[in-house]
């Protein structure tokens, strides 16, 4: 498989919670980075809400989700890992551990109940995360003299293209992120706008918030 041109993310972890039939439900997302990551946050949650029944979850990790797993957690089969799993897969998102902690209410809520409450729950930890979206591209590194900033800036805002990092020294230096596929045209551009009186270095390559 290739390159995807972007992945989307947690950008900002959050937490959401639901009430079905006297039943909490608390629907914990984090970004994480690696499958170690995802079950060392499992074993953390399942500490802090210890006197839960249950806390199930998903994770879907890799810029292809080459690592998927989910757990009901003690809940019946397919009622609870299954379901958070495809809210995960529905929105898109990798990097991504959902666990949903369920404290009992008294009141069973049967199969469908259950599916619904943990989708629900999920969907609501999204919702109260930041979702972003990381694309595969190159850090550029320019430099110019003051004379160029305005210049510059101009141009890069006509191209919607975010200054990640500036430093005013002796010349001034911008650092941005550009889409692979763009950064032989917006090279050529820029110094054809700055007359050739700029210094482009080209920096990692890898997925980065534009």
């Amino acid at each position: 498989m290739g390159k995807r041109e972007s992945i989307k993310v947690i950008t900002s972890n959050g937490t959401g919670e639901i009430v079905e039939k006297k039943s909490r439900f608390i629907g914990n997302v984090f970004s994480v980075a690696s499958v170690k990551e995802a079950e060392e946050k499992i074993a953390e949650i399942s500490k802090k809400y210890w006197d839960a029944r249950h806390n199930c979850y998903a994770y879907v990790i890799g810029e292809n989700g080459e690592s998927t797993k989910c757990s009901d957690n003690g809940e019946p089969s397919g009622t609870a890992g299954k379901p958070i799993l495809e809210v995960i897969n529905g929105e898109g998102i990798t990097n991504v551990l959902i666990i949903v902690t369920r404290y009992f209410g008294g009141v069973l809520l049967g199969t469908g109940g259950l599916v619904r409450a943990y989708t629900q729950a999920a969907q609501a930890g999204i919702a109260a995360s930041g979702v972003g979206e990381l694309v595969y591209s190159q850090k550029l590194t320019l430099t110019v003299a003051y004379d160029k900033v305005n210049t510059i800036q101009y141009f890069l805002g006509q191209k919607s293209i975010t200054i990640q990092d500036s430093r005013y020294a002796a010349d001034v230096e911008f650092d941005i992120c550009v889409k692979e596929s763009d950064v032989d045209t917006i090279k050529n551009e820029l110094t054809s706008k700055c007359e050739g009186q700029i210094t482009i270095s080209e920096g990692d390559v890898g997925y980065f918030l534009l």
